[in-house]
């Protein structure tokens, strides 16, 4: 169909450049090259300093032939690095491959094969992680096998042994790979904004990882948004306590440089080391899923800095915080803005935005207002709540359950090499989530489960999240996951997964489990509540989400619930 305008005026070198956040960094080095960039330790580098660097880096990934159409990997910690690869391997025309630090080598080696990554950036600590996984892709190679280079990161902070041995191995120092670059290297812009920027890959529990194909332009408007949204102030000090290698940071990779705020790197998230960085250099905001969060306010006052010198800005994601844990979060001194998204979406989908007239209600109220998805981040066009088998909107009555599907510019370009999956990602014009959720009255969406999470008891639906959430303010509750188990009477009931916090005499689990239990009856409904109690850790990913497969097929092996007394 013709589209009909006013005038015939073609875009033009002049009123049109693709979008990029790359342009970001040049301007945090033209208009404050003496402020504080990047901290690590006792070492900091300014914008100026930074800029050139990421120069440099781009520089001699183009001598090694490294350019448009291919993929460096990043194995490494929230280290100064790490933060340049955001900008210096794009910078190439490559696209940057942050690799998630805490996976085991042969989960590596199938991301690196998938990738096809050239060269891998690698922390000394991770050397032999990245070395084993090389060794497996080499082993299924059938003598086809042509290793990536490797270049590792020193850091003075690690053992040397680690680097000594690494560049024993053949490996090329980081700081010799960016002094072969030029400071003064003319990298270019992408021509289309289309262009991939980043790669990286879902966490694959119960599948191969799929690898998230993001592109510059939603990148950018990422990397705007999300300040925008959090009211973030130029000059803003954060703390990385969010892993760079999950979902570029959110975007917060490119949008400090946007802001010209400083980073304040964190190789190892502790209680401790955020309340010491919080009061050492002032950081303002930070980012964290809802387990860092719990380690936070759960920590020893010996590990606390108490009260806070100011208040401190902390945006949580990951999975769903129980109103238990931001109303402590709060009464500590922390304001936490509660978001939504995945890696497909560039980390940040929703936003559970404000009210000035929720300041007036009582705090656990205000809490679990705050603990809603909410609704869509300015830069994400479409937001809803679908039933599954119509495909139609769900009323806006916060109880009929339907997938949260998602449209518009920051929605993923697709999965790498899996056709598959894209088709059912992108089915009927909808990015579809897999998340269930209900949408309210105002127009905020709330998670109510993960589509395979949904507990059906006696033919009626249990959100194993809102069962969560009651066992979060029992106070011996330290963590808690609820999947179902088989029930003789019911087909399927609850059973919770529960942490203990350490005070907690633990003698008697029958006498505290029983506690448990007739603390969410006086919650929630009797068919909500856990038939069964099983205490001790609970399996995490790799990015600290509980794993409910893994309980899941635990709570198989205990067998149905004989017969349910409640």
């Amino acid at each position: 169909m013709d589209i009909r305008e006013i005038d015939d005026l073609p875009k033009n070198a002049a009123n049109y450049a693709p979008l990029t956040p790359l342009w970001f960094l040049e301007r945090a080095a033209m208009v404050h090259p003496t402020r504080i960039a990047l901290v690590h330790g006792c070492r900091s580098y300014t914008w100026l300093q930074t800029y050139d660097r990421c120069r440099r880096l781009a520089s001699a990934l183009c001598k090694h032939s490294i350019g448009a159409g291919s993929i460096v990997a990043v194995i490494a910690p929230n280290i100064p690095a790490t933060y340049e690869a955001h900008f210096g391997i794009p910078m190439s025309g490559a696209v940057i491959n942050p690799v998630n630090i805490r996976l085991n080598a042969s989960t590596i080696a199938f991301l690196l094969g998938h990738s096809q990554s050239s060269i891998v950036i690698v922390d000394q600590e991770f050397f032999t992680l990245a070395q084993n996984s090389l060794k497996i892709m080499k082993e299924k190679s059938q003598g086809h096998f042509n290793p990536p280079l490797l270049v590792v990161v020193a850091d003075e902070n690690c053992d040397p042994e680690a680097f000594r041995y690494a560049l024993g191995q053949g490996a090329i120092e980081y700081e010799r790979f960016l002094e072969s670059g030029d400071p003064d290297f003319a990298w270019k812009a992408p021509q289309d904004e289309w262009q991939s920027i980043s790669l990286g890959y879902t966490s694959g529990t119960t599948a191969s990882p799929k690898g998230v194909v993001l592109h510059h332009r939603g990148a950018y408007l990422m990397s705007l948004s999300n300040p925008f949204v959090w009211g973030m102030d130029e000059g803003v000090v954060y703390l990385w306590t969010l892993p760079m290698f999950h979902c570029n940071g959110g975007c917060f990779t490119w949008a400090l440089a946007a802001l010209c705020g400083t980073n304040i790197c964190l190789r190892q998230v502790t209680a401790k080391g955020v309340y010491l960085a919080i009061v050492k250099h002032g950081v303002t905001h930070f980012c964290a899923a809802p387990v860092v969060l719990n380690t936070i306010v759960n920590a020893p006052s010996e590990d606390t800095i108490l009260p806070l010198p100011h208040i401190v800005h902390v945006m949580t994601a990951g999975s769903a915080p129980p109103p238990a844990l931001l109303l402590a979060m709060s009464r500590k001194g922390f304001r936490v803005l509660h978001t939504y998204g995945l890696s497909e979406t560039y980390g940040l989908s929703t936003i559970c935005a404000r009210k000035p007239e929720w300041d007036s209600l009582l705090p656990e109220t205000q809490a679990r207002l705050n603990a809603r998805q909410g609704v869509r981040s300015i830069t994400l066009e479409r937001l809803d709540v679908i039933n599954t088998k119509t495909g139609e909107p769900v009323p806006a009555d916060g109880k009929t359950i339907g997938e949260i599907v998602m449209r518009g510019n920051v929605v993923m370009k697709g999965y790498l090499k899996n056709t598959k999956a894209n088709e059912e990602a992108f089915a009927d014009g909808w990015f579809h989530s897999e998340d269930l959720g209900v949408k309210h009255q105002d127009g905020y969406i709330e998670i109510k489960d993960r589509s395979k999470d949904i507990i059906i008891s006696g033919g009626e639906n249990v959100s194993s999240v809102e069962v969560e959430n009651s066992l979060y303010f029992h106070p011996a509750v330290l963590e808690a996951s609820v999947v179902a188990r088989a029930d003789e009477q019911w087909g399927e009931s609850p059973c919770a997964f529960v942490t203990l916090k350490p005070e907690v005499n633990k003698s008697d689990e029958q006498r505290l489990a029983e506690d448990i239990m007739m603390f969410c009856k006086s919650r929630r409904p009797a068919y909500w509540v856990p038939k069964s109690v099983v205490f001790g850790p609970l399996p995490k990913t790799a990015t600290g989400k509980i794993q409910k497969h893994v309980l899941r097929a635990k709570a198989k092996q205990l067998g149905p619930v004989k017969l349910s007394k409640l």
